[in-house]
């Protein structure tokens, strides 16, 4: 067991979650002071003693993007010269995640730029949940720990008890993620197969597998401006499908996505509170947010013990 004392910390990304995180550990939140210059530039100071600790910082690189993401490396500075012992980057949603390989001439492989910032600010350790490619972990030369909302998201579904369930990937690399949660559910799986034609814009194709009379659940890590998923609720609904629900870790739903949601023929969209929530899905009837506060408390919890943390993957 780690003889240190366990600190966690948080910018201003998700305070809620962090504070959450807090109430499982049965910690107090680290005291940090963060403002902005009138320039918009971060100042951050850490306002208590970290020498020797073993420090958890939660933040996701939510929206927006850069400052969150400049929070972090800046808080991981702070910390590294504050003697802290370890320094564990706990990531509910990665951003930047999406941009994981040279698909295009004279593009950036931006995922690994993040981990690179991350390391050289001085991360010892990554906490991240539901990835949008495994591979991504392969990025780091430190270790990572991939967690999945799975879990928290079936214990859910379990409850609603949807008769004649086919579980349905969204396109062909979600195909894995889809394929654990219709096993856990003793579901049969079907994909979609689409076109992306442009960044954000996907062209729905056709279904393979058969989703006649069905209810439907669509299987994501995001959902960003729910372009594809409505589309991919259309498509299922036009072959035949009883009903479409969906469920993703994290609900970025920028711009017209809530908008897109409550317009579509979707039933209730299921995400989690990896990133917080505008108000305006919060008040929609349609979106439904879990907590993976007791999920990221129980890896903290092991990590900071030396325990395993694979009895919490899926």
């Amino acid at each position: 067991m780690n003889s240190f004392t366990m600190k966690v910390f948080a910018g201003n990304a998700n305070p809620a979650l962090a504070k959450e995180i807090c109430g499982c550990l049965n910690v107090g939140l680290g005291k940090a002071y963060v403002r902005s210059f009138s320039d918009g530039e971060i100042y951050l100071q850490i306002q208590e003693n970290v020498r020797g600790a073993d420090v958890f910082v939660v933040q996701p690189t939510c929206p927006p993007v850069e400052r969150n993401l400049l929070e972090l490396l800046l808080m991981i500075d702070a910390l590294k010269r504050a003697s802290a012992d370890r320094i564990t980057a706990v990531l509910p949603y990665y951003g930047y995640a999406r941009q994981d390989r040279k698909d295009r001439p004279r593009v950036p492989i931006s995922a690994k730029l993040i981990a690179s910032l991350l390391e050289r600010a001085g991360a010892n350790r990554i906490l991240a949940l539901d990835l949008h490619a495994a591979q991504i972990q392969g990025f780091f030369d430190i270790p990572v720990d991939h967690l999945f909302a799975a879990p928290v998201m079936i214990e859910y579904l379990e409850t609603l008890a949807l008769p004649n369930l086919t579980v349905v990937s969204p396109d062909a690399g979600g195909v894995e993620r889809a394929r654990a949660f219709a096993k856990r559910l003793n579901s049969p799986l079907a994909i979609i197969d689409k076109r992306r034609l442009e960044v954000n814009v996907a062209e729905v194709m056709h279904i393979v597998g058969d989703v006649g009379g069905r209810n439907c659940l669509m299987v994501d890590d995001l959902i960003d401006t729910a372009g594809t998923l409505v589309k991919g609720a259309e498509a299922l609904l036009e072959a035949g499908a009883a009903s479409v629900a969906a469920v993703a870790t994290h609900g970025v739903l920028s711009g017209e996505a809530i908008r897109r949601i409550e317009g579509s023929s979707l039933g209730e969209v299921v995400v989690s509170n990896s990133i917080p929530l505008r108000e305006e899905a919060l008040r929609s009837p349609r979106i439904r947010s879990l907590s993976v506060a007791p999920l990221l408390a129980r890896a903290i919890q092991s990590i900071h013990e030396g325990g395993s943390v694979s009895t919490l993957f899926v």
